[in-house]
């Protein structure tokens, strides 16, 4: 995977007099403080956060985005970047800080449903994927791009069964052969030993 690096300090350059402002009105109003901690939440119970960035969407073309990922059991968040921003610097997410400049929205699941999330987006020309963060471990666009490609756990758990079994199949084949043949030579060594003993009791017959 390919792990995005970013200057943070740039970044902290960038953002410190929004910062400023953000501090104030998430002390200030209790609203702010309730997106904080649902925001905190979703980084916690969620496996897939995405990171996206948007243009102006028709309002039932939103509908019909939500609509076709919540199929997938994923979810469209909306957070502003003064709520992100300050959650964003104190947690250990910081490299996603560059990523909420403009407009920005997540789409989060409790599963890591990479290909679904780039298929549905394929319809929607006006949201664009930034990076992303899956199992704690943040990927830049192209990173998540290459994640997606990767067998699921499914896939790969029956690709490993299907060669245990061919294995397990061969190695079967192998004793049966072996057992096959040392039945065959026991035969053998038994019809020799019986005609020994049948040689003998002729000549002392004799």
């Amino acid at each position: 995977f390919v792990v995005m690096e970013y200057n943070l300090l740039e970044c902290l350059l960038s953002v410190f007099s929004r910062l400023q402002i953000c501090f104030s009105l998430i002390q200030e109003t209790g609203y702010e403080r309730l997106l904080l901690r649902q925001v905190k939440q979703i980084f916690i119970e969620n496996k897939m956060i995405v990171v996206c960035q948007y243009n102006y969407i028709p309002g039932n073309d939103m509908v019909l985005f939500r609509h076709r990922l919540r199929k997938y059991n994923i979810h469209v968040k909306f957070f502003p970047n003064k709520i992100m921003i300050p959650f964003l610097l104190e947690s250990k997410y910081k490299n996603l800080l560059p990523l909420f400049v403009e407009r920005n929205l997540l789409l989060v699941s409790m599963e890591t449903k990479a290909q679904e999330t780039l298929q549905t987006l394929k319809r929607v020309p006006q949201i664009n994927v930034l990076g992303a963060c899956i199992d704690n471990v943040i990927l830049s666009k192209q990173g998540f791009v290459n994640y997606a490609k990767l067998p699921s756990i499914v896939t790969a758990q029956g690709e490993t069964a299907g060669v245990f079994s061919l294995m397990t199949s061969h190695t079967s084949r192998l004793l049966q052969r072996g057992s096959v043949h040392l039945s065959s030579l026991l035969d053998q060594y038994v019809q020799q030993e019986n005609e020994k003993v049948e040689g003998k009791a002729d000549r002392n017959i004799s």
